[in-house]
């Protein structure tokens, strides 16, 4: 099913960047520089809940000891790495011209730096770990324990008084008035899950044939092939 995906991805990104840099009128303050919002905001809203996806892999994981929660959380990682380095990338961008800085040690962008870590520090743990049950227990009780970095970022921004503007996506339905700003948003935020669901469904199946290509059943699955 991933084509399917990437091909949503490709779609849903091609009518988000059209309408964010073609039809979505300029910000009053920021002018055109603004733009790099719809990958910006997009990038960090899913690689943040990429997080929180995983940790509820990792409860089912130390739970119910279910193997595919394990492989879920190892495919998904990279991904939620990508996407919260592409939005630190493009939020240093954009931070340039309109705080005159590349960086700064706010409070939302130094937690963010911090999930990066996190991926990072989840993979390096998983890898260096031989005994891959051992592997899947210790790295579900990392994403478990510091999935609380999640929603730190997201209230960053109210419980300090920090240099990151307030959300840019708000239920009140506020921070973005134009709808031609909030579909394009909307839009690149489902191109994120589409290619976040896209390269997970690649990875778990080639984490499954690394795990199981001595089990029984893979050789039924497969035809008897090796």
């Amino acid at each position: 099913m991933w084509p399917w995906f990437a091909a949503l991805a490709g779609v849903f990104t091609i009518a988000g960047l059209y309408l964010g840099l073609f039809v979505a009128p300029v910000d009053y303050q920021q002018g055109e520089v603004y733009r790099i919002l719809y990958i910006h905001v997009p990038a960090s809203v899913v690689g943040m809940f990429i997080y929180l996806v995983m940790a509820g892999y990792g409860v089912l994981a130390l739970t119910l000891n279910t193997r595919l929660s394990a492989m879920m959380m190892e495919a998904l990682a990279p991904t939620g790495a990508l996407l919260t380095a592409l939005a630190l990338w493009t939020g240093s961008l954009w931070g340039r011209p309109t705080w005159g800085t590349y960086w700064v040690w706010d409070a939302r962008i130094t937690s963010t730096l911090l999930l990066v870590f996190l991926y990072v520090g989840y993979l390096a743990l998983t890898h260096a770990i031989e005994d891959k049950r051992r592997a899947d227990k210790a790295g579900a009780l990392l994403v478990i324990v510091s999935s609380i970095n999640v929603p730190i970022i997201y209230f960053s921004v109210k419980w300090w008084n920090t240099l990151h503007q307030g959300s840019s996506v708000s239920l009140a339905g506020n921070a973005i008035a134009s709808p031609a700003m909030r579909w394009g948003l909307l839009l690149m935020t489902l191109a994120c899950w589409m290619y976040a669901i896209a390269m997970t469904l690649v990875r778990v199946r080639a984490i499954i044939r690394e795990r199981e290509h001595d089990a029984a059943w893979m050789a039924d699955v497969s035809g008897g092939k090796s």
